[in-house]
């Protein structure tokens, strides 16, 4: 059997074949990179207060898809800081979820918070970030207090689903943190109060001496 050499027009268009094969394998990896990763994270304006001083965290999510349902457990330390205030964003311009929403659970106790809802028909899911819920804490001694965050997202069934119930949607949870610091007038004259003992105590040593002296 003859052997029948490759011409260079046939050797250009199988390199050029072998080429694209990386390519091929390379544009749905990058296509999945490119999905954002959502996100429900513990934000805070500030991270230090003073004693006396109040605090807002919002509990937002950012990039979901197909969102119906969610649970959130926010736990913190009771010593340093008390709830005043807890203001739901669900269904509001800034919020998640769209009307109606059943609020399963809105309760909150000492160093403890909890919200479970969920979209009710004829409401569609819900896409993109907003606001959950918005606590303000009032700092009421010293200390550090971690916003520990846990969390479930729940999505909207399609219609080729069965049973047609809920499933989790993957997420990264990212938690707070705030340090509560002396109120500053208390600092001051805890100073004062220093400086004024060291100076009686030197005037005191000149007086004993002159008295030595004479």
């Amino acid at each position: 059997m003859r052997h029948v050499p490759f011409t260079s027009s046939q050797i250009v268009l199988v390199l050029f074949l072998a080429s694209l094969l990386p390519i091929s394998f390379l544009i749905p990896m990058s296509a999945v990179q490119a999905v954002p990763e959502t996100v429900v994270k513990a934000e805070l304006s500030i991270t230090s207060v003073n004693v006396g001083e109040q605090i807002t965290i919002n509990i937002t999510v950012v990039d979901v898809q197909n969102l119906y349902g969610i649970e959130v457990n926010l736990n913190w330390n009771s010593s340093v800081l008390e709830t005043v205030n807890v203001d739901v964003r669900l269904g509001q311009t800034d919020g998640v979820l769209y009307n109606p929403i059943y609020i399963v659970e809105n309760s909150t106790q000492e160093g403890k918070y909890v919200l479970s809802a969920m979209s009710m028909a004829p409401a569609p899911s819900f896409n993109g970030s907003g606001n959950i819920v918005r606590i303000t804490f009032n700092a009421t001694n010293s200390g550090d207090s971690k916003l520990d965050l846990e969390t479930q997202l729940y999505d909207y069934p399609p219609p080729d689903r069965w049973p047609p119930v809920s499933y989790p949607i993957e997420h990264t949870t990212i938690d707070g943190f705030v340090n509560i610091i002396p109120e500053i007038p208390q600092i001051i004259f805890s100073l004062l109060l220093l400086v004024s003992t060291i100076f009686a105590i030197i005037l005191s040593k000149r007086f004993a001496r002159k008295v030595g002296v004479r």
